[in-house]
């Protein structure tokens, strides 16, 4: 291995267009057009996500609103049973408080943007109002806060807020302070300003009075190397005039910089007030005033632990009892004496990393905690926990894929969840469940990755570069992490460190410290293949807010990730000796040689790009072992712009191809589709987005997504499937992507398209017990069951009205008005049936097969054909147990085509195309038959189906009739007698009838009825339950039927088409009115009652 040589990065573009402009919806395709392409979450809620904030309705406590870290408000109406997204299509996912207008319940406050000093937080945007519980939001302004930790509306006044801005974490300046508005946030005063880095941190009101305020300050920055967490900005000030003025408390307080500071009020005695305190190098303490803050008394040393005071130090106090006081920390504790002594919270079966609690009104033994790992309730005092485990808000650094069949799985590390693993699909019809999914490694979870061929072999992560390999069969872990020799430095490792399997050689893995390192047997052994490839820079001399810090200053060691270190590593597909390495400092490393010598690039050198800029993500290309694209990221220097570039020449110059990625969209992850070198996709911090043409233009994938960040995206090549790992709210996938190939130019110009489908597969859902563990069970999605069309309307099909409203518009938009359209015309619209677009199956012989109905407007859409046959019910009939469907199809060769019906023409669209229906199961369960067999025997088991419906629909028109010929024969002129033995010779004839198909009336439930046609046709029709086929008693059940339908049919016609119409006859010869077909026609099973 060579010494590495510094090359000048040549830059051949005259400027970088890294200011992403607003989104542009001029491209190929917009938003809209795309909505038909939903991406399905896949959960998990096992271990769901960090919680910001809870609030419970105190007019109603079933009610509780959640504020998710970095996934939305999510409110739920029963206690947690069932919960609704509430936050979702907003601008920002990032929440740091909630509350709820104590005059008006209906209306809901979030502050944006999580109020913490964790190196992995989003930003917000500000303050939103709801009117109406949730359902719509509004931007109330203070949009630069980016971090807002509490927010009190005055008790009797909803026009009254107060709002405390911690403003930015990774630079200067924003709206930072305390906020007040008098208009329902129309306009914002900030009364308690502070310094440039110094923002408000906690805020509570006094319950007898609310001109009494007690704020804290908190003067603090992180930045990518280092953090700085106390300050002489931090403080705690108190108004008696609804905050216009403010009187700085000192009294007993420390006189030393302070750190974090969570205030608490008693709401039994408002003028005792609680103060956690972070002082320099994770010390301080809690304190109590018995005076309205007028002095303090230290109570205890108790701080904030774990990660540190600045991921904590909320205080809560107890409603219900005084002096009982918590403490939110990693091992969260409470104390019943003010803070002297303390008790560790009850964790044995409870996630730790506490944030936020919320109590119940009445119910003193009632608590719900927001931790890390999502919401826990009590109800016994915190002796026994309840985790509510149905909120998939898990947040997801990283992800992989692997080829597991039938269905692939996917892995993903979390943010204090764990490293977890679950089905990408499975065949149960209630889709994916918690206990679906599995861990694969503890602690925080990071990058996973999955061998080709072996998906028995799983790589899995810890923060800073505990590495570990996973056998699924066992699940047994090895821990694999390379270590430095003696004598050599330590390593570094990013919190996130890089794991890469070589598509070269499987058993080949990279692991990257400030070194790349390289293994060929699964990590058994390493060996180091470069030297340190990044600056290797003193972060202690580096500035934070703007100047350097001494040793005994407000310096979090623990707090802060490693720096100068490897992010990313890629090797070339095409060439397995070129391999890159971006790193944390700005630089990306290229070896052309297996690493034997390593050529570095400055990113800083590219203009527009600074110097600081990490290294998100950097990606070979799949077609040119030249080219290689790199995500950047400058966020963790308040620079939240998209920096999106491509290399031709391995890195010696590049240009930006972020184009129209909107601003603030920050990239993490980009990946290359294996068939169009031109399709990429890319994770941001708000979306998903794609370009068809290398980059020069982006849409959005946002069909079945909230806002959210997506930090992680990948391709599972065998199923053609997208794969996005969400900071929040858990994984989602977009089922075969492949339609976005054909997006080009002259495709969409094209009425219509009709996109080849993937083969779909043929088996029988289980379904057994899906909905009988109660609403609170968690269930993700499934993909449609069946073969899914995806296809395109240039211009939709419209009806004639529609065409007319249309034109109207444009004319209107000429200042053309239009004239009332002539009556004609009118009633032509009237008449007009509703336009219908559809997709029509037809077999391998040309065979029509199924009519799916599909969405007549213009865009993308995606429909799905169930593999069955019509149903053979008759109309009107009801279902038989297994629904209104017919059987599956048999697998083989099936082909669709596109069809429209306006105002009574048909046109077929499109060509037809072709896909193949495959056993999901090729083995055949011993003493079964082939799919081909069983479909055979399931067609005449739905000809059976058919007669019986008929049967039955025939039993019920004739009792209709009956009905009819009673309210006739009372109306009419005949003899006493002449035609009432008719009538009840007809009546009796069709009981008989019901009476041979469905049994006596008088022995249901009794258990001694007979065996009927349907009882038996019930039987026979199980076999639809499996794929094993029909047992030879099915069988001879099916002779029963068919030779009880040959006897009743014909007797069934013979009334409906001779006796009836005889009697009908006679009955308006004998003077009665016109009588129709049947009065208030019924359903065989719920007899007409008959005089």
């Amino acid at each position: 291995m060579k010494l590495l040589t510094t090359v000048v990065l040549l830059v051949t573009l005259a400027s970088l267009p890294l200011q992403a402009a607003k989104k542009d919806q001029t491209g190929l395709m917009t938003d809209e057009l795309l909505s038909g392409m939903t991406l399905r979450n896949i959960g998990p809620a096992y271990m769901s996500g960090r919680i910001a904030d809870i609030e419970i309705d105190r007019k109603d406590p079933s009610i509780w609103y959640v504020a998710v870290g970095s996934g939305g408000v999510w409110k739920t109406e029963n206690g947690g049973i069932t919960w609704k997204p509430i936050f979702d299509k907003q601008a920002v996912f990032s929440t740091g408080d909630v509350t709820i207008d104590p005059s008006n319940s209906n209306i809901i406050w979030v502050g944006t943007g999580e109020n913490n000093g964790g190196r992995h937080l989003s930003f917000g945007d500000g303050v939103y109002r709801s009117l109406d519980g949730g359902e719509t939001w509004k931007n109330m302004g203070l949009k630069q806060s980016e971090h807002i930790s509490d927010i009190i509306v005055h008790p009797t006044d909803s026009n009254t807020v107060w709002v405390s801005s911690q403003g930015p974490l990774w630079s200067k300046g924003g709206q930072r302070g305390l906020f007040k508005t008098t208009d329902g946030g129309n306009t914002w005063e900030n009364v308690l300003e502070t310094d440039q880095w110094t923002g408000v941190t906690s805020l509570v009101i006094d319950p007898r009075n609310p001109d009494k305020l007690y704020a804290a300050t908190w003067q603090r920055q992180r930045t990518l190397p280092a953090y700085v967490g106390t300050g002489p900005g931090s403080a705690i000030h108190t108004s008696d005039d609804g905050g216009n003025t403010w009187l700085k408390l000192t009294e007993g307080l420390p006189k030393t910089d302070m750190g974090k500071i969570g205030l608490a009020i008693s709401h039994i005695n408002p003028d005792v007030v609680y103060a956690g305190i972070e002082l320099n190098q994770r010390k301080g303490g809690l304190y109590r005033s018995a005076n309205q803050g007028a002095s303090w008394t230290k109570m205890s040393d108790e701080v904030g632990g774990g990660t540190g005071p600045h991921y904590y130090q909320e205080i809560f106090a107890d409603p219900h009892r005084f002096d009982r006081i918590y403490m939110a920390s990693n091992y969260s504790k409470y104390s019943d004496d003010g803070g002297k002594t303390w008790t560790p919270v009850n964790v044995k079966y409870k996630h730790v990393d506490d944030h936020a609690m919320a109590f119940h009104p009445t119910d003193k033994d009632f608590l719900l905690i927001g931790s890390d790992g999502g919401v826990y309730e009590t109800q016994d005092g915190m002796e026994k926990w309840r985790f509510i485990s149905n909120m998939p808000i898990t947040q997801f650094y990283k992800i992989a894929v692997d080829d597991s069949k039938p269905f692939y799985y996917v892995y993903g590390g979390t943010q204090d969840n764990s490293s977890q693993g679950g089905p990408s699909r499975t065949t149960k019809a209630h889709g994916i469940k918690n206990n679906d999914w599995f861990l694969i490694l503890d602690w925080d979870g990071h990058q996973p990755a999955t061998e080709p061929g072996n998906p028995d072999v799983v790589y899995g992560q810890r923060q800073q570069g505990n590495l570990a390999r996973y056998h699924r069969k066992t699940g047994e872990y090895v821990s694999i992490q390379p270590q430095a020799k003696p004598g050599e430095p330590g390593e570094r490792y990013n919190w996130d460190a890089p794991i890469l399997v070589s598509s070269h050689d499987p058993k080949r893995i990279y692991h990257a410290s400030q070194r790349v390192w390289r293994s060929d047997d699964r990590g058994n052994s390493w060996q180091a293949i470069s030297g340190d490839l990044t600056k290797n820079e003193n972060r202690m001399h580096m500035p934070v807010m703007d100047r350097t810090w001494s040793v005994n200053s407000g310096f979090d060691l623990l707090a802060m990730s490693n720096f100068n270190t490897i992010a990313n590593i890629a090797e070339s597909p095409l060439d397995e000796n070129i391999l890159y390495a971006g790193t944390d400092d700005g630089l990306i490393q290229v070896t052309s040689n297996g690493g034997q010598d390593w050529k570095r690039y400055s990113i800083g050198k590219i203009r527009g790009i600074p110097e600081t800029a990490y290294v998100n993500d950097i990606r070979a290309d799949l077609f040119d072992k030249d080219t290689v694209y790199a995500a950047l990221d400058n966020h963790k220097y308040g620079d939240y712009k998209p920096y999106l570039i491509k290399s031709t020449n391995r890195g010696k110059s590049w240009k930006s191809i972020a184009s129209n990625l909107p601003d603030k969209h920050l990239v993490w992850r980009i990946v290359q589709d294996h068939v169009n070198k031109n399709l990429l996709f890319v994770g941001t911090e708000f979306g998903l987005f794609f370009t068809v043409d290398g980059g020069q233009q982006w849409t959005e994938l946002n069909g079945g997504v909230p806002t959210i960040s997506f930090r992680d995206v990948q391709i599972q090549r065998r199923e053609n499937d997208l794969v996005a790992g969400s900071f929040g709210r858990g994984i989602y996938i977009l089922d075969d992507y492949t339609p976005l190939r054909s997006i080009n130019k002259d495709n969409l110009q094209k009425e219509a398209l009709l996109f080849t489908p993937r083969d779909a597969l043929w088996y029988i859902p289980e379904s057994l017990h899906t909905d009988s563990h109660g609403d609170f069970e968690y269930r993700a999605e499934n993909p449609d069951f069946g073969a899914t069309f995806t296809y395109y309307l240039r211009d939709g099909v419209k009806s004639l009205s529609k065409q007319r409203e249309e034109q109207e518009k444009k004319d209107i938009e000429k200042d053309k008005y239009p004239l009332y359209p002539s009556w004609d015309r009118v009633e032509e619209e009237l008449r007009e049936a509703e336009p219908e677009v559809y997709v029509l199956i037809k077999n391998a012989q040309g065979r029509v097969i199924r009519k799916v109905d599909s969405k007549v407007e213009k865009g993308l859409h995606r429909v799905t054909w169930d593999l069955r046959m019509p149903s053979a019910n008759a109309l009107g009939t009801s279902s038989s147990f297994f629904g209104d469907t017919g059987p599956l199809v048999a697998p083989g060769e099936y082909s669709a085509s596109l069809y429209a019906t306006v105002n009574g023409k048909t046109s077929e669209l499109t060509d037809s195309v072709s896909f193949k229906v495959k056993p999901l199961h090729t083995e055949t369960v011993p003493g079964g038959v082939s799919p081909q067999q069983r479909s055979a025997l399931l067609l005449e088991v739905e000809n059976l189906r058919r007669q019986v419906s008929m049967a039955s629909g025939q039993i019920g028109d004739l009792k209709a009739q009956l009905k009819s010929f009673r309210m006739a024969l009372d109306r009419s002129s005949a003899v006493a007698g002449n035609l009432e033995q008719t009538y009840h010779q007809l009546r009796t004839a069709v009981f008989a009838a019901q009476e041979t198909l469905d049994g006596q009336r008088s022995r249901d439930g009794m258990g001694t009825s007979p065996a009927t046609v349907s009882s038996r046709l019930f039987m026979i029709e199980f076999a639809r339950a499996n794929t094993w086929g029909l047992t030879s008693t099915q069988k001879e059940q099916m002779v029963f039927v068919q030779d009880a339908l040959n006897v009743l049919l014909p007797q069934l016609n013979n009334l409906q088409q001779t006796e009836f119409p005889a009697f009908k006859q006679s009955l308006l010869e004998a003077g009665a009115p016109w009588m129709p077909a049947g009065l208030m026609k019924e359903k065989s099973e719920e007899p007409v009652e008959i005089d």
